[in-house]
Formats: structure tokens, C-alpha cells, sequence
């Protein structure tokens, strides 16, 4: 069983308090904190946003939520008590007679405690509620405040969004939040690297061929259509999700798991990235769009069908990149990155494929390779592929077996999500987990080169259907080097 240490006593402000982030994840992610004994029983929650709500309707919205998230295991008991932290101030943030002396009369009377602001809302009002908020006074030495992604939608709006909530709170009180830096398997990818003595000699282009990251959705744009339209897959996900995995994958050692340390480890990755020009954009990246076809058995329509206009669209849902690092460690080794939506299957993991050995005395039936493949989600896993012998008469077989590491299998108990995990980091202070401004640039300065680079060869999208891996310009990106994406389902 594991054990949950409880935090000290916090109060914590969701702006945006009736959306669909705080719905899903923020209200039962506390919740499941309070079932667990980790929030003190004279902490506060209060939700804030521009909707007219009375607290009791606010209690039965965050009832539902929670409900929702904890099926059989629902105890009402256990509700009233944590319903009793709830509490609900409507006012539209950004509004200039904003009712923000009734919010700091309700946080007053208790000074000293973590004070965590948590901006689920669009990123644009960020700067805003942070300017307000130093108005009214409410940026203590005790304010925390959490920004969601996506920060700014390149270089230039990501640098005015640091620039404008630097003015307001020290950037030790930033906290920008990547809810995949929560997930149990890529904080395990750390323990991997660096706790265990066997894979750290491999750990380079010595040993390695090359490393996948996949992240792959078998949902379309739905409702996001028109939001996702002025994203994109690579803004949308390669930018945050898909760069923070890399960096994990790639970083040195840090000399201890203190936050400066391991974030200082990943921002030299980002920098080490090599920039694109747009003749290696054509060659090296796939921008592509999905069109009708079938999902689980299920006709969904195409990407532009999705759309409200009737424009013509150029906004990719689908992205593979060969990313090249260019430092000691990982010189001449490929990272390739996908990333898409209305793929065949949901899921998210880390690929080490490990160069073969260098002479085979079994002849061909020996020549596989191993991989350590790292299942993010669903039914998160570590595998390690290694060659063992088939039992039986009529001739030695070798056939590629994976040592596994199931964590339904191996933790029978539920453990915290990801956004239960980051949550109770803010109230602890522990910056690890989270981007520091720097890195956030640094990754935004790589993206914004390969979109310049796009806009440049100004060349028509590829197409995949609804339901499929992606398109086959994407398979030839690894083909013509004898590779293939690994496709194994765990």
C-alpha cells in the first residue's frame, strides 16, 4: 500500500471554476486527495468564474464531478465533509469592478498558508488575472500560482505571458503545469535512468539505434474543432507533451532530483535540439489531416467536416518528426516523434530500441533486437524485449519475450493521477515537475523554426483515414533508414 503523507493547510482559488478542466480533473483530483487523508480538514477551496452561482449549486456541480470520477466507491459520508471546503465567488476576473476585496475577505484570517491560484482558463487572460491579482495584494510571499498549458501559441506571445506574470509573482511561484510530467511512468522513466546501474552504460549512441515517442488519440476534434483549427498537432502537443518526454529520455544525469537540477538538465536538451530549414523540414518531418473512415468499427467524419467554416483548412492533426539532438551523448541517434489525431488506438509510450548484437552465432533466427518500451497510457507498463529460447524439441528457436512491469498487475491499490500528484506538489513547493520559464522559450524558439520552415516550402498536407496508424509518408520517414514504428500493443 502506498503511503500518503498529508500536506500542510492550503487554500486554493480555481479561476474558471465551472469549465470543463476543472469538471474532469481539478475538483475530483482534490477530492481523492481528501478520500486519502492528504488535505487538512480547515484547508479551503474556492472556485471562482463569471457564471451566477449560489454556493450550493456549486456544491452539487462539484458533487457530480466528483461522483463521476469514483463509481462504486462512492461515500456520501465522506462527501458532506469535504463538501464543507467548498466554496463559490462569481465575478468575471478580468472585469475592472471585479468584487476582488469580497475574494480577499474570504481568504483573510489565516495568514502564512500556501495561497495557490489556479488559472483554468484561457491562456490570454493569464497576464490579466495576474495584474489584478497584484492589485488587490493577493501575490504574498505565500502565493503560488498554477498556469495551464498551452503558454502562448508561439515564442512571442509565450515570452509577453512570462514577461506579464514576472511582473506580478517571482518565478519560484510559477507553476506551469504539464499533466503528463505527473503520470506515474514517466517519473519512473527517471528511476529507470538513474537507479539502476544496469542501463546507464547503454544509455547513449553507443548502444542505441534510435528512440520513438508516440502519442496517438482515437478521438477527433469534436467540440475543439474551431480551437484546434488555429493549433495544430505540433503547437497542441509536440511542443509540451511530446518535448517534455524527450528531455527526459535524453537529459544527463542531474546531480540530484532538487528542481534547478533536473530542469537545468532538461533546457540543455532543448537547446542541443537542431534547428530546421525548410529543406529539412521536407525531409525530415510529415504534416498530415485525417478524413473520414472508421473508428472501432464506427463511420466519423473528416477533420474539415468538423470545421464551421467552409474554408479550406492547412492545420495539421497529425505530426511526425525525426528530431536529432546534437551533443556527445546522443550524436547521429534519431528521436522520432508522432503525434495524431483519429488514430487507430489511444496511447502514449517511449520506444529505446537498442542496436543489435554485433555478430549472431545463431545465424538469422538470432538477430532480433531489444527494446524497452515504456507504456504511458493506457495500462501503463515497462517492458524489456530480450531474446530467450523457445522450449521445445526440433531445433534451437529464438523468439524476443518482454520482462514485464504491468502496474495493474504489480499495484493492485489505485494510486494518484497525474494532476492528484501536481496538485499536492504546489502545496508542498516542489518546482521539479513543472516548466521554468526558460524551457518553455526554448521549446517554443524549436517549434516556431520548424512552423517558419512549413510556411516557407508551403506544401499541401498529407491525408490519412479516420482509424489508421497515420499516413504512409510517415512510415517511409523511418523505412528508408530499415526501420519501422513499433506497433505492439501491450
Amino acid at each position: 500500500m502506498a503511503e500518503f503523507i498529508p500536506v500542510e493547510t492550503f487554500d486554493i482559488v480555481i479561476f474558471g471554476a465551472t469549465g470543463d478542466l476543472t469538471q474532469r480533473k481539478l475538483l475530483p483530483a482534490l477530492y481523492h486527495r481528501w478520500l486519502d487523508g492528504q488535505i487538512p480538514a480547515d484547508s479551503r477551496i474556492l472556485g471562482s468564474a463569471r457564471s451566477e452561482m449560489s454556493q450550493e449549486a456549486f456544491q452539487a456541480f462539484a458533487k457530480s464531478a466528483c461522483k463521476d470520477g469514483s463509481g462504486a466507491d462512492w461515500d456520501e459520508a465522506q462527501w458532506t465533509e469535504f463538501a464543507a471546503l467548498l466554496s463559490y465567488h462569481g465575478m468575471d476576473a478580468t472585469a475592472a469592478n471585479a468584487p476582488w476585496d469580497e475574494l480577499k475577505a474570504a481568504l483573510s484570517g489565516v495568514p502564512g498558508r500556501p495561497c495557490i491560484f489556479y488559472l483554468a482558463t484561457a491562456p490570454r487572460l493569464y497576464v490579466s488575472i495576474c495584474q489584478a491579482l497584484g492589485k488587490a495584494g493577493l501575490n504574498s510571499p505565500d502565493a503560488r500560482v498554477v498556469l495551464e498549458k498551452p503558454i502562448g501559441t508561439d515564442l512571442a506571445s509565450a515570452k509577453a505571458i512570462n514577461d506579464g506574470v514576472a511582473a506580478v509573482f517571482e518565478e519560484k511561484a510559477v507553476y506551469r503545469i504539464d499533466h503528463y510530467l505527473g503520470k506515474e511512468t514517466v517519473q519512473n522513466l527517471m528511476v529507470l535512468r538513474f537507479a539502476n546501474a544496469l542501463f546507464e552504460p547503454v544509455w547513449s549512441r553507443a548502444e542505441v539505434d534510435h528512440v520513438q515517442i508516440t502519442v496517438s488519440e482515437s478521438l477527433g476534434v469534436d467540440q475543439r474543432a474551431d480551437y484546434y483549427d488555429s493549433s495544430g498537432a505540433l503547437r497542441d502537443m509536440v511542443q509540451n507533451h511530446m518535448l517534455q518526454l524527450l528531455c527526459l529520455t535524453a537529459m544527463e544525469p542531474p546531480g540530484s532530483m532538487h528542481e534547478n537540477d533536473v530542469r537545468t538538465e532538461k533546457i540543455k536538451v532543448l537547446h542541443a535540439l537542431r534547428r530546421f530549414t525548410p529543406q529539412e523540414a521536407k525531409e525530415k518531418t510529415v504534416r498530415a489531416q485525417y478524413t473520414s473512415g472508421l473508428v472501432e468499427g464506427k463511420a466519423v467524419p473528416g477533420y474539415l467536416e468538423a470545421l464551421s467554416a467552409d474554408t479550406p483548412s492547412k492545420t495539421e492533426t497529425f505530426v511526425a518528426v525525426l528530431a536529432e539532438i546534437d551533443n556527445w551523448r546522443w550524436a547521429g541517434v534519431p528521436f522520432y516523434l508522432r503525434t495524431g489525431k483519429r488514430m487507430r488506438e489511444r496511447k502514449s509510450e517511449i520506444v529505446i530500441q537498442f542496436k543489435p548484437a554485433p555478430h549472431s552465432i545463431f545465424g538469422d533466427i538470432g538477430t532480433a533486437v531489444n527494446r524497452l518500451v515504456i507504456r504511458l497510457q493506457p495500462k501503463e507498463a515497462v517492458r524489456l524485449y530480450i531474446q530467450i529460447k523457445e522450449p521445445g524439441p526440433g531445433g534451437l528457436r529464438v523468439k524476443s519475450l518482454p520482462l514485464d512491469l504491468s502496474y495493474a498487475e504489480n499495484f493492485t491499490t489505485r494510486y494518484p493521477d497525474a494532476y492528484e500528484r501536481l496538485l499536492m506538489d504546489v502545496v508542498r513547493g516542489n518546482l521539479s515537475l513543472f516548466m521554468r520559464r526558460d524551457e518553455v522559450e526554448a521549446a517554443w524558439r524549436w517549434v516556431d523554426d520548424l512552423i517558419n520552415a512549413w510556411t516557407e516550402l508551403d506544401e499541401p498536407l498529407d491525408t490519412y483515414p479516420a482509424g489508421s496508424n497515420g499516413p504512409s509518408s510517415a512510415d517511409f520517414l523511418l523505412r528508408r533508414e530499415g526501420r519501422a514504428w513499433w506497433e505492439t500493443n501491450i
